[in-house]
């Protein structure tokens, strides 16, 4: 009802038609399987078709150890053809058991192109079928590729084949979400990485009357109600570029991690948040050059400080201290957001390393004027104390300490 609401006065970008049925106003068939019917499309994009400035054909070029890198090493090597992209269209975006696929699209590299096979449910007892068709067709293949699957469409499935007292397919499977990757490698760039956002940004492909997302459920249900089926052509398309989109993705993000270090990057941001992705499986070696690369690219103001204070952290962790205590310097120069932050790191390498509490102090005040803290102020009174017993200490030596008296000085004093 409240989907309804909510686009009942707004116009669609598809003019409504009589009321036909699926197989009238959709290319596709009606397939029989062991549990009934239910309805399919396929579409076959050509190798020399661009999907944007990714070229269908590069996807048969794809290593088999294309996704070794982005998977941490969970997926060493499978064939592309083995691949298989999916994702679903439902009756709601919250997920839960009272939700239901009506619409499954898996994508898979032919030598011909790039297969899309949707799976439609006309009405809801027909979803069996279509599951037991999807179990089938996912047989041949042994790596399941998604956009935030992981966390919506692969459980979504597992609960509707519980539900309909079948076993799902995807226990022997891999399975890549390339949501988590594209947040790595983007999200310091991009303000969203929506899938057609990434479509826009990265692979420079535009969509022309696309129906939204968040409306498809509210087209399923008015087509359930009509059986006008003409409107459900968009939601098809919708499903079909969404995969497609997938699998190009798949071919340009996964290489950066499989080779960051020759990452063919364009834009410094994007190098920081692989450099943060190698910082993150203790590969500090490879982070710290990119991060000097993406520090040497040019990057906003926002991320430029951030950048070098994690290079003078990245450097602190592999032993440079020369290097991190300049790093960390340069930062103390001028107002930034990490200035502070970086007093405080000189201050531990004069603490540390030089033993020089009273100048590891002057640093800690220093910070406390830029940006205080508890954990500043505490770090301060540590230090002012170590100071003042070093103090003391030295003093008492040169009180006690005895004169050296010399043979002449006593033959004086004789």
């Amino acid at each position: 009802a409240r989907i309804d609401a909510r686009f009942k006065s707004q116009p669609l970008a598809v003019s409504p038609l009589r009321a036909v049925s699926a197989s009238e106003a959709l290319t596709g068939s009606v397939v029989e399987t062991s549990k009934g019917r239910h309805f399919e499309m396929q579409k076959l994009y050509p190798r020399d078709r661009l999907h944007g400035s990714y070229e269908i054909a590069d996807l048969h070029e794809m290593d088999p150890r294309f996704l070794e890198g982005i998977s941490a090493g969970s997926i060493p090597h499978v064939d592309p053809r083995r691949w298989a992209f999916l994702d679903t269209e439902t009756t709601g975006l919250a997920g839960g058991s009272g939700t239901c696929a009506f619409l499954i699209g898996l994508g898979s590299i032919e030598d011909e192109g790039f297969l899309v096979r949707q799976y439609f449910v006309r009405d809801f007892d027909e979803e069996a079928s279509a599951l037991e068709a999807l179990r089938q067709a996912l047989e041949r293949f042994d790596v399941l590729v998604t956009f935030n699957g992981r966390t919506f469409d692969q459980p979504l499935l597992e609960t509707r084949y519980t539900m309909n007292r079948a076993r799902h397919p995807f226990g022997r499977m891999q399975h890549l979400d390339l949501l988590y990757g594209a947040r790595r490698l983007f999200r310091l760039r991009l303000e969203s990485c929506r899938l057609v956002n990434l479509e826009q940004e990265i692979l420079g492909f535009e969509r022309h009357g696309d129906v939204p997302g968040e409306m498809i459920p509210h087209l399923y249900f008015e087509y359930l109600r009509s059986g006008r089926a003409g409107r459900l052509g968009p939601v098809f398309e919708h499903n079909a570029l969404d995969i497609v989109s997938l699998a190009c993705l798949t071919g340009i993000i996964p290489e950066a991690f499989r080779d960051p270090c020759n990452a063919k990057a364009r834009h410094g941001t994007d190098l920081l948040g692989l450099a943060r992705w190698l910082a993150m499986s203790d590969r500090f070696a490879e982070a710290l050059a990119l991060t000097r690369r993406a520090v040497d690219m040019g990057l906003p103001d926002a991320h430029l400080f951030r950048g070098l204070f994690e290079a003078g952290v990245l450097e602190k962790k592999l032993g440079r201290d020369t290097e991190s205590l300049a790093t960390f310097t340069d930062l103390t120069l001028q107002r930034n957001p990490y200035r502070a932050r970086a007093y405080e790191e000189v201050a531990k390498y004069y603490e540390h390393r030089e033993r020089n509490f009273a100048m590891a102090l002057e640093f800690v005040r220093a910070a406390r004027a830029s940006g205080d803290s508890a954990a500043l102020g505490a770090r301060e009174a540590r230090l002012q104390a170590r100071t003042e017993r070093t103090t003391k200490q030295l003093r008492l030596v040169v009180a006690v300490k005895p004169v050296r008296r010399t043979r002449t000085s006593a033959l004086k004093l004789n």
